[in-house]
Parts: C-alpha cells; sequence; structure tokens
C-alpha cells in the first residue's frame, strides 16, 4: 500500500480549519493541482457529498479526480475517498486542538492495482507532494 501524511499546525481553531477543509470549493486557494472543482451532489461538507474536480494530470494533461466525503465529524475529522479518475486513494484530514491553533495531520493511502503497482514510486511521490501542501493550507488560512 502507497502512503503519505504531513502535519502542520494552524493558527486558527479547529472549528474554522474544518469548515475551510470540508467544503472543497476551497481547494484551488490552497492544492496546486486542482483546475476546476464543482459540486456534484450533497451538500457542501456533509457525509456523502461529492465534489466532481479536474486536476492536473501528467505531463499536465488534465484527469478527473471526483471525491466523496466519508467521514464528517466537525473540528475533528474529515474522510474522503476518490471515486473517479486512474488513482483512488482514500484521504483524511485529523485534526486536534493545539496551543494557539489546530493540528492538522493530512493522510492518503492507495492500494494500488494491476499496471499501477508498477509505477508505484511514481505514485508516492505524487502524494507526497499532495500531503506537503499543507504548507500552503497554513498561509492562506493564516492571511484570511
Amino acid at each position: 500500500m502507497a502512503h503519505a501524511e504531513n502535519e502542520t499546525t494552524i493558527n486558527r481553531s479547529p472549528e474554522d480549519v474544518y469548515a475551510f477543509l470540508a467544503d472543497g470549493l476551497n481547494n484551488p486557494a490552497w492544492r496546486s493541482g486542482v483546475q476546476d472543482i464543482t459540486l456534484k451532489s450533497g451538500k457542501p461538507g456533509d457525509l456523502g457529498a461529492v465534489y466532481s474536480q479536474t486536476l492536473t494530470g501528467p505531463g499536465g494533461r488534465p484527469i478527473v479526480g471526483d471525491y466523496e466525503i466519508t467521514a464528517a465529524d466537525p473540528g475533528k475529522h474529515l474522510g474522503f475517498q476518490v471515486v473517479a479518475g486512474p488513482a483512488r486513494p482514500a484521504g483524511a484530514y485529523r485534526l486536534s486542538e493545539a496551543p494557539g491553533g489546530t493540528t492538522v495531520l493530512f493522510t492518503l493511502d492507495l492500494q494500488p492495482k494491476g499496471l499501477m503497482k508498477l509505477v508505484g514510486p511514481v505514485i508516492v511521490r505524487t502524494m507526497n507532494a499532495e500531503v506537503a501542501q499543507l504548507t500552503k493550507l497554513k498561509n492562506v488560512l493564516e492571511s484570511a
């Protein structure tokens, strides 16, 4: 299984951080690979909500990466599962109170299948780059 994780502390309340993360329409503000995103079904941030997104793929080609919210515990835990696209990782944001703010742990897990197993190191690099964007999330939320 491919796994990536990163953690940072943001000088905002767990409720503020959760609200920002739960609304997928905020993704372009901090995730550089998101070209376009819309709410496909459900209410923003609610369990079962599905977001349709276009991501920058290999060679700059657009790829789909739609995801569904699979866990929604405001201020504490937000989980998602990618439901469309070539790679379908599960991810989670775990939030905990920290002095002056919120510690955010962002994890991604993927069980490569078929030909994807051959490009395992590339997948792990991509996942590591994705979770590393927590630094940008911190900057966006602390400057708001």
